[in-house]
């Protein structure tokens, strides 16, 4: 993808500055921020902004209220956090395009910063609403989009508000397209996908986009099930998406046409009937026993696949994680990728938690913090957030 033109290329002293920040991040049960990843992540756009004399207006959104005010999903929790990441204070104001937004604005400061309200409580957000993207457009001057892991959703704030303003990247979008672009196209080979999860019918554009651009793809996890019933294994009671037999078949003649080597686990590790852990010799279980991680020899063949290789991608888990019985396939195979030379880029869902909680983040030269627009942008989409955006 072309490189989109940057904030700094931008006059903002005194000037109002709608950001686009994707500030959906996880919380406690005591409703504080559990996550501050992506918050961190934009805080060199929001810096620079401060520095240069912006008088910035955050927007984000927060869950699914379902176009709703519900204050379970109020940003007062974020901005707590926002407020000590940047040593001042950031107010909230507590609506999004009414007096109060417009109060809030209006008493910036160049330097300073406003938060305004979920997004999602109007209802105009998700629907790209003409009359609520005017009415956002009307608090800046210009915009910035910084919200990354939104920019796949033609929503009024990603969409309908830099068609009407002045618009640039902020870094950390800039970060990611730098990052993700070779991986659409003239990355480095030997590339390898290592891909996990759960849905076949879910992921499987994500697996037919890189027939022919990927050297091996190495699946693992509950993804792997389909194809290995296809095979004839005897899973027991594991839970297998049914009814993919030709969707299957079909993947593999594909796959043997583009030149793209697929693997899958040889063995794995299993919970029998009786529960406890076992690890089978091959890809039969016992009855009533169910599949959760992969085995030993299967770590052993991922990382050899993997040795040789200058690109890697990795996307979900090669098992049930988030269980520590089931946690080695992944955690082994990723710390084994931490000493093989090349670039390793991990992205979409929730594989940046599962890495942080394994402890084997150093295995990569890149995290994106985009959940589906990373994996859209992987497959060669066009992500409307990006698509209205000028180019460089």
């Amino acid at each position: 993808m072309a490189a989109k033109r940057g904030v700094s290329e931008a006059s903002v002293k005194g000037r109002r500055v709608l950001v686009r920040v994707d500030f959906n991040v996880p919380q406690s049960p005591d409703g504080s921020v559990a996550d501050d990843r992506r918050i961190v992540e934009a805080l060199p756009t929001l810096k620079h902004l401060e520095a240069a004399g912006a008088k910035t207006v955050l927007l984000s959104h927060l869950g699914r209220p379902d176009g709703r005010r519900d204050p379970k999903f109020s940003l007062r929790p974020v901005v707590h956090r926002l407020s000590a990441l940047l040593g001042q204070p950031v107010p909230l104001a507590d609506d999004i395009v009414g007096i109060h937004a417009i109060e809030g604005v209006t008493r910036l400061a160049n330097g300073g910063f406003l938060m305004l309200e979920n997004l999602r409580f109007h209802p105009g957000e998700e629907t790209n609403d003409p009359a609520f993207a005017a009415q956002l457009s009307r608090l800046g001057d210009l915009f910035v989009e910084e919200a990354f892991g939104a920019v796949h959703r033609a929503h009024a704030s990603t969409v309908g508000v830099p068609k009407r303003l002045p618009s640039y990247a902020g870094f950390l979008v800039q970060k990611e397209i730098r990052a993700l672009s070779p991986l659409v196209q003239g990355a480095e080979k030997p590339y390898v996908a290592l891909l996990g999860g759960a849905k076949v019918s879910d992921k499987l554009p994500l697996l037919a986009s890189f027939l022919g651009r990927v050297d091996t793809l190495l699946i693992g996890g509950a993804l792997a099930f389909p194809f290995l019933a296809a095979d004839g294994a005897h899973l027991g009671a594991t839970k297998v998406e049914p009814d993919l037999g030709p969707v299957v078949q079909e993947f593999r003649e594909a796959a043997a046409a583009a030149g793209t080597a697929l693997r899958f686990p040889t063995d794995l590790v299993y919970e029998p009937a009786g529960g406890d852990v076992a690890t089978s010799t091959g890809t039969d279980l016992p009855d009533g026993a169910r599949a959760f991680d992969i085995g030993p020899a299967t770590r052993a063949a991922f990382l050899s696949a993997l040795a040789g290789s200058k690109t890697v991608f990795w996307n979900g888990p090669l098992g049930l994680a988030e269980d520590p019985r089931f946690s080695a396939g992944t955690r082994e195979v990723l710390a084994g990728l931490s000493g093989i030379p090349g670039f390793h880029v991990s992205a979409g869902g929730d594989s940046a938690r599962v890495a942080e909680n394994l402890g084997v983040t150093g295995a990569f030269q890149f995290i994106s913090t985009g959940g589906g627009a990373a994996l859209e942008f992987v497959q060669g989409a066009e992500l409307p957030g990006l698509a209205v955006l000028p180019d460089a």
